[in-house]
């Protein structure tokens, strides 16, 4: 993707601009510059040359004004007809709405050559816009903000929390009149040098993707992949000591401590309501350790109550900890613990270190074309259980029965959302190349995961993806895809062809469901899914994890959004 200007994320004063909203000029902005001859409509004006057409028209006497008014239409109204979408335009509006954002236009051209050159765009049509203020509306013209401020307030978005982009000194001059942030389009050099410094210059306006994706509020769970790949590539871990270093897909550090001996590493938050967050931390960092063939061994922990907790219920999630740790054969041996205002519910931040001889630890770079894909128990065995436990009401009203409602609560325990027993016998087997948890962003965001961290193409043979109907019939209700639902509680488990039989028997004869879901492909990246018949069927991505989008979209706050990697 070009990057037409330097993400400055390292100071204060970038790092404090928000984008909730864009408006953009239209004409050689969201259309391609040089439909509109301005020279040739000067001439037909009489225009000065260096005086701004609207206010020589607002100058005129009436009768002179109407028809000077009528030439400028004939002239927009031809070129509107003429005018074509601006390279990225399209694809810039819907990924403003994917991400959220709320959309307009305001311009100095009449409605009526916005509406007919709009016509022209394939895919974005005028209902995408919230607002299209044009001369036409009881508004002072850019320069003045009165458009940006009315439209600001329509939105319902402060002015310092929009972006006016725009190819003409105007845009810049109305945005930095309204407070509202600015970005300037060259259009790769053919618009004028604007005079004004504009908070962000593009070339073309596939740059606003940059923008946005830097200043954009950020969805509810962990990071996005794109912008976590950015940092650590800004990073670069090269210290030759790290065996596993930071990755998409990656999971734990590992370091060589002694001999053969590998230390590894894993740290995740806990940052939902739960009865269960003891529980959860002790899970979800073991299981990442365990993915990497490493025997867990030690906990810390730092646990951050807010205010009016009560000692009880600190004990408590310290209790669960202990418990937890202890039947993982893990030993709690720190932390720290705190009641702040800094937080309003219970977070737990766990780190679990465990060990492995260097020739047993488990690296996804050594994932290899032909591999098979193992999936064990189902999809969405934690999702399942979150959703049965914090919105129970709801799913009764939907006609759930309570009976349904606690066989979901209880998969927490059976099938359970630890994987350690079934990484242990995949470990032991010795034909393992890579294993991944799945946790947010359910299988889909898990197996993209996979494929990055190994460097390979992944296929999945989407029909073979096993669901536990209690799974289907709650995602059914609540309208959620069983394939973006956090999934703790499912290991991932690449292996030789050959040796795919012999562990899917080992894995059935400890009592763990296994199926071969899909296929190591070429190197390269990304996902593709095939149905029975062998033919290429969609694969979802997941801005983010459904279950956030559940409650993002509702009044519940549970809100089980980890960070996990």
């Amino acid at each position: 993707m070009p990057n037409s200007y330097p993400l400055p994320m390292n100071t204060v004063h970038e790092s404090s601009k928000v984008i909730r909203a864009v408006l953009f000029d239209f004409d050689g902005t969201l259309t391609q510059p040089g439909s509109l001859d301005f020279n040739a409509v000067r001439e037909a004006l009489g225009c000065p040359k260096g005086r701004p057409v609207l206010e020589f028209i607002g100058d005129l006497p009436e009768a002179e004004r109407i028809e000077a008014l009528r030439i400028l239409d004939d002239f927009e109204t031809d070129a509107a007809r003429r005018s074509r979408p601006n390279a990225g335009a399209e694809e810039a509006i819907e990924f403003l709405h994917s991400r959220g954002l709320k959309v307009g236009i305001i311009s100095r051209n009449s409605r009526s050559s916005i509406q007919t050159a709009l016509r022209n765009f394939e895919r974005v049509r005028p209902s995408d816009f919230m607002v299209i203020f044009s001369r036409d509306d009881p508004f002072l013209p850019k320069p003045s903000p009165e458009s940006i401020l009315a439209a600001a307030d329509i939105l319902g978005v402060p002015p310092a929390q929009v972006l006016v982009v725009g190819d003409f000194v105007f845009d810049i001059d109305a945005g930095r009149n309204a407070g509202a942030l600015t970005a300037y389009l060259t259009n790769q050099g053919f618009s004028s040098p604007c005079p004004l410094p504009p908070d962000f210059t593009l070339e073309r306006m596939g740059d606003l993707r940059e923008i946005v994706a830097c200043h954009a509020p950020l969805a509810a769970g962990k990071l996005p992949n794109e912008l976590l790949q950015r940092f650590l590539t800004e990073i670069g871990a090269t210290d030759p000591s790290l065996l596993l270093a930071p990755g998409i897909g990656e999971d734990v550090a590992a370091v060589p401590i002694s001999g053969e001996e590998v230390l590894v590493l894993k740290s995740d938050p806990i940052t939902f309501a739960t009865d269960c967050a003891g529980a959860y931390a002790v899970h979800v960092n073991v299981n990442d350790l365990v993915t990497s063939g490493a025997t867990p061994r030690w906990l810390t922990a730092s646990l951050l109550f807010p205010v009016g907790t009560n000692a009880a219920q600190v004990l408590r999630v310290m209790r669960d900890l202990q418990t937890e740790a202890r039947a993982a054969g893990i030993i709690l041996c720190g932390g720290h613990t705190e009641v702040t205002d800094a937080v309003n519910r219970p977070v737990i931040a766990a780190q679990a270190v465990g060990t492995v001889d260097r020739r047993d630890l488990v690296d996804k770079r050594r994932m290899t074309d032909g591999d098979r894909v193992l999936m064990t128990k189902k999809l969405a065995v934690e999702g399942t259980s979150l959703l049965a436990r914090e919105v129970p009401g709801r799913l009764k009203e939907l006609g759930m029965e309570e009976s349904e409602i606690d066989r979901c609560r209880d998969f927490l325990v059976h099938p359970g959302i630890s994987v350690l027993d079934e990484a242990r016998i995949a470990a032991r087997s010795g034909q393992v190349s890579a294993m991944h948890d799945v946790t947010e962003g359910g299988l889909s965001t898990a197996v993209y995961e996979l494929g990055v961290a190994g460097a390979h193409r992944i296929r999945v043979y989407r029909d073979l993806i096993p669901v536990y109907p209690e799974t289907r019939r709650i995602c059914s209700l609540l309208n959620l895809d069983p394939l973006g639902l956090i999934g703790s509680g499912s290991l991932l488990i690449t292996c030789k062809c050959d040796a795919a039989g012999d562990l899917l028997e080992a894995l059935a004869a400890a009592g763990v469901d296994a199926t071969c879901v899909g296929e190591v492909l070429e190197r390269g990246v990304g996902v593709e899914a095939v149905n029975a018949e062998g033919s290429r069927v969609p694969w979802p991505q997941f801005e983010t994890d459904e279950i956030a989008r559940l409650f993002e979209k509702t009044a519940e706050d549970p809100r089980p959004d980890r960070g996990i990697s």
